[in-house]
C-alpha cells in the first residue's frame, strides 16, 4: 500500500484500506479521509487525532471501551482483534507465569473500578518493539494514582500511538533513521556516575569517567558516520566537522550536550546530537557535499551539575569563558582546573575555541519538549520562537518562632504563611501573562517542628518570559508583592539575585526555515516559546540560532526516567532536519 494509492482510492476502498486502525472504530479513519490528498503518514495520523478530539466525551469513552484488557479473558479465549493479540504477544502477555497473569489481572480490575474503561497503554512501547512485561507493570502502578481527566486523555495518546504503529505497517515503511537515532541515545546511555549506575540511573556529570566515556563513544559514532574530523576541544566537547563542497565556505553549527541531570532521562541534550549525525551519515553514504559545512558539537556541559558554571561548554565557544570557574571546587573538593588536567584538557587553550561568527551561517539545535504541550496537542514538532529570559534569586523571610499552641492566630509572625501567600500570587501573576512562569521551588523552615510557629522561611525563586521586559515586569510584581506581604505581616526579608538570563529570539531566517521544514511532512507548524534554557540560549550570544522542539511522552517530562519519546518523532525529527538542509543548500534566485 502507498500513500499515493490512498490518495487516489474511491472513499469505500479507501476506508478498506485503512480498517482496523482504530479498535473496533473504524469511524475515524473514514471521517479523516475528507483531508485528503495527504502530504505524508503523519498528515493522515494527525486528521485522525483531530476527528477523534472533535468527537467529544462520550465517543472517546466508547473507543477505550471498545479496547481489550491486557493479558485479560478475551486473549485467554481469543477474542481479540488480530491486530491487539500481535501486540499482547509481542509484548509476552500471551507467556505470562500465573503470579505476572495474576497481578496483571488485579491491576485490570482496580483501574477499571477507579476510572470505568480498561488500561490502555501502547504495548510495543516507544521504539515499537515492545514494552517488557515489568514496564508494562511499573506503567500501571504509576497510572492508577492519575485523575480521571488526565487517566482519559492519555489513554487517548496511547490509542494515538498504537495507531502510529498499526499505520506504519500497514504501509510498510519503518523509521529507519529514527530507530537508530533512538537506540544511539538507548546505547550512550549505559555510561552513568558511581552510585546511580548500581541502582540503574542515568547520571553523567562534567569530567568523570562516565562522561568522558560518552565523548570517546560519541568520537567513535562520528567518525563512523563520515565526519572529516573529530576531536575533543579544551573544555570537553566533542565536535565533528563534515567540510563543504568548496574549500572555505561557511558551516552551519549545531548539536547539543551530553551531560544530563542527577537521574535524569536519555534523550535531554542527546537528541539534538543524533540527529544532525544520521543526517551527515546520509550525506556521506550518498558521496555528497553541502555548500556548506556542517559542524556538530556535543556540548560537555549545560547542566551545571557538578560546577555552578551552566553553559560553561557554550561559554567557552562564544567567548565568554569566566576564568575564575577553574577554582570552583566541586562536592569533593576537587576544582574545575584539576578536574580538567585529569581528563587530559588544557585550561590554558580554552580561549582559543572561541569561534568566529563569520565563519558560519547560524546555529540550529533539535531538542526534546521538556513540556506538555506538543503532547497534549498530539504533534510531534514544534518550532521555537525564542528561548525564554529568566531570572532566580535565593531568599529569606524572618519572623518570630512560637507557640504552635499557645499563640493565637492574630499574633503570629508566622515567615512560611508569608512565603506560601507569595507563592499564590506569583502562580496569580504568572498567569495573566500567558507565556510567562514563576516558581518557588525550593522552600525550607531551618529547624522546623511540627509545634512551633516558623520564623524563618528560606526559598528560592524562578521567573522566565518570553522577553526581557516581560520577564523584568513579573519580577517587579512578585518583589513588591513579598515586601507589601512583610510589611503587612511585621516580617523581615533578604533576597539575592543568583542568575539573570536575557531571552533569545530565534532568527527570522532560520525560524523560517525550520517552519518550511515541518510544513513539507504535511504537518501544522506551532509555534511555542522555550521555558528552559538551552545551548542554543548561549550561542545566541554569538550567532543567529533557532530550535526545533520534538514531543515528549508521558506528558513531556523531562529531568527523570520517565523522559521518552518514540522511534517515528525522531523520524520526523531527522526528516525536518534533512530538509533544512536542502533549503540551506538550494541555490538563491
Amino acid at each position: 500500500m502507498t500513500l499515493d494509492e490512498l490518495n487516489r482510492a474511491p472513499l469505500a476502498q479507501a476506508q478498506a484500506m485503512l480498517a482496523g486502525l482504530y479498535e473496533h472504530s473504524d469511524w475515524i479513519a473514514a471521517q479523516a479521509l475528507a483531508e485528503r490528498p495527504f502530504k505524508s503518514l503523519a498528515h493522515l495520523q494527525y486528521a485522525m487525532c483531530r476527528v477523534l478530539d472533535a468527537a467529544g466525551r462520550e465517543a472517546q469513552l466508547a473507543l477505550l471501551r471498545a479496547h481489550p484488557e491486557l493479558a485479560g479473558k478475551g486473549l485467554v479465549v481469543s477474542s481479540l482483534t488480530a491486530e491487539s493479540q500481535h501486540e499482547q504477544k509481542k509484548a509476552g502477555l500471551t507467556d505470562c507465569t500465573p503470579d505476572e497473569l495474576a497481578a496483571i489481572q488485579k491491576f485490570n480490575a482496580d483501574y477499571r473500578a477507579k476510572f470505568d474503561w480498561p488500561f490502555i497503554v501502547a504495548v510495543r512501547g516507544p521504539r515499537g518493539t515492545g514494552l517488557t512485561k515489568a514496564q508494562i507493570m511499573a506503567t500501571m502502578a504509576r497510572r492508577l494514582q492519575g485523575h480521571p481527566d488526565f487517566e482519559l486523555q492519555e489513554c487517548l495518546r496511547n490509542i494515538h500511538r498504537i495507531v502510529e504503529i498499526r499505520l506504519a505497517d500497514k504501509f510498510g515503511i519503518q523509521p529507519g533513521s529514527g530507530n537508530q537515532v533512538w537506540d544511539w541515545q538507548q546505547d550512550l546511555a549505559r555510561h552513568s556516575d558511581p552510585g546511580f549506575a548500581e541502582r540503574g540511573e542515568l547520571t553523567v556529570t562534567y569530567l568523570t569517567e562516565a562522561h568522558q566515556a560518552c565523548a570517546l563513544d560519541i568520537m567513535q559514532r562520528m567518525r563512523a558516520c563520515g565526519m572529516d574530523e573529530v576531536y575533543i576541544d579544551a573544555v570537553g566537547n566533542v565536535v565533528g566537522r563534515y567540510h563543504p563542497a568548496t574549500v572555505g565556505a561557511r558551516y552551519l553549527l549545531t548539536g547539543s550536550h551530553y551531560d544530563t541531570v542527577r537521574n535524569g532521562g536519555k534523550y535531554d541534550g542527546r537528541l539534538g546530537i543524533f540527529v544532525p549525525l544520521v543526517c551527515v551519515q546520509a550525506l556521506q553514504q550518498a558521496g555528497r557535499r553541502l555548500p556548506f559545512g556542517i559542524e556538530v558539537v556535543a556540548f560537555a556541559e549545560e547542566e551545571g551539575q557538578r560546577f555552578k558554571a551552566t553553559f560553561l561548554s557554550a561559554s567557552a565557544l562564544t567567548g565568554s569563558f569566566d576564568s575564575a570557574w577553574l577554582e570552583q571546587c566541586d562536592a569533593d573538593g576537587i576544582s574545575m582546573r584539576s578536574a580538567m588536567q585529569q581528563a587530559g584538557l588544557e585550561p590554558a587553550q580554552i580561549a582559543s575555541i572561541r569561534r568566529d561568527p563569520q565563519h558560519y551561517l547560524g546555529f540550529v539545535e533539535v531538542h526534546i519538549e521538556q513540556g506538555p504541550v506538543l503532547n497534549e496537542l498530539n504533534m510531534p514538532l514544534g518550532v521555537v520562537t525564542s528561548i525564554n529570559a529568566s531570572v532566580r534569586f535565593t531568599g529569606s523571610v524572618m519572623g518570630t518562632a512560637s507557640h504552635a499552641g499557645t499563640t493565637p492566630m492574630n499574633r503570629r509572625r508566622d515567615a512560611a504563611v508569608a512565603v506560601a501567600e507569595l507563592a499564590l500570587f506569583m502562580e496569580q501573576r504568572a498567569a495573566r501573562d500567558g507565556d510567562s512562569v514563576a516558581t518557588i521551588g525550593q522552600l525550607h523552615v531551618p529547624a522546623g517542628s511540627v509545634n512551633v510557629v516558623p520564623g524563618r522561611c528560606d526559598f528560592s525563586l524562578d521567573m522566565r518570559a518570553p522577553s526581557n521586559a516581560q520577564r523584568d515586569a513579573l519580577c517587579a510584581d512578585v518583589v513588591a508583592q513579598l515586601a507589601s506581604i512583610c510589611a503587612r505581616r511585621g516580617l523581615a526579608f533578604t533576597l539575592n539575585e543568583s542568575m539573570r538570563a536575557s531571552a533569545a529570539p530565534s532568527d527570522a531566517a532560520l525560524q523560517g526555515r525550520w517552519e518550511a521544514a515541518v510544513a513539507k511532512l504535511g504537518l501544522p507548524v506551532h509555534r511555542m516559546p522555550s521555558g528552559a534554557g538551552h545551548d542554543a540560549m548561549k550561542m545566541h550570544d554569538l550567532l543567529p540560532q533557532a530550535m526545533l522542539f520534538v514531543r515528549g511522552e508521558n506528558s513531556g517530562i523531562s529531568h527523570n526516567p520517565l523522559e521518552s519519546s518514540t522511534n517515528h518523532d525522531m523520524q520526523l525529527a531527522v526528516d525536518a532536519f534533512d530538509y533544512l538542509l536542502q533549503d540551506l543548500a538550494a541555490p538563491t534566485s
